[in-house]
């Protein structure tokens, strides 16, 4: 099977190509170019390498979430239309169940973050089920001093391991010395999700837990900013 995987959440996107679980093609957002502008060169440049067409890419996998606003939008938009054009499968991935899968494998739980600015993390914690991880309790955007203090609530206070491209974020806070006295510590994991993202949505496409090209939806967790200025002018705000 080969699956075209795409995450445009934030600045350190990324765009995969995968034949089973072997990722074939990769490549970095590593520039300032707009995922309007680089997101479809990008695929094209790297299907090119592999002698492919998109027409023979069997599903789309797109992080969804959460993230930039105007970042997941352009992705989903962009796997939307090529689900209807080939008539193929989509599946959608959190960005936070990709961190998650990456911690150790004797890990019960995890507490995936990652910066999602203004002074909070985008954060979810799961439990470890079989060969995958299920999220327990929703999604959230929080101060990390908080999301340090509702994980530990959500597993009832056992043992975490914590993971994230953006470590720092909560390792100085004070909450966190009472888990570090425990022995946890923030495991750091790449920002390049593409291929992670595929694996994960491979599995699924195999198994049918896929997704309609009209129900595909943005995790943004954070009204954009423009809804935010509209609706605080239309209130005199």
């Amino acid at each position: 099977m080969i699956v075209l995987s795409i995450d445009t959440c934030d600045s350190r996107g990324s765009v995969a190509l995968l034949r089973d679980d072997s990722v074939v093609g990769m490549l970095l957002h590593e520039t300032a170019v707009e995922y309007s502008s680089w997101l479809l060169p990008a695929v094209n440049e790297m299907l090119k390498d592999a002698a492919l067409g998109l027409a023979e890419v069997d599903g789309y996998v797109a992080a969804a979430g959460p993230g930039s606003f105007t970042g997941v939008r352009v992705g989903l938009t962009t796997v939307k239309a090529w689900a209807e054009v080939y008539r193929k499968p989509v599946v959608a991935i959190s960005r936070l169940e990709a961190f998650a899968v990456q911690v150790m494998a004797s890990a019960e739980y995890a507490a995936a973050f990652v910066d999602a600015q203004r002074g909070q993390v985008f954060g979810a914690v799961y439990r470890r089920e079989g060969d995958e991880f299920a999220r327990i309790g929703e999604e959230m955007v929080i101060a990390p001093l908080k999301f340090v203090e509702t994980a530990a609530e959500l597993t009832n206070g056992l043992r975490i391991e914590w993971i994230s491209p953006d470590a720092s974020l909560i390792v100085n806070e004070a909450s966190w010395k009472v888990r570090e006295k425990r022995g946890e510590t923030v495991a750091f994991c790449s920002p390049t999700l593409a291929g992670i993202i595929g694996r994960i949505g491979l599995r699924r496409l195999r198994a049918g837990k896929t997704t309609g090209a009209l129900e595909l939806d943005a995790n943004y967790l954070r009204r954009s900013d423009a809804e935010i200025f509209w609706k605080g002018a239309a209130h005199g705000h």
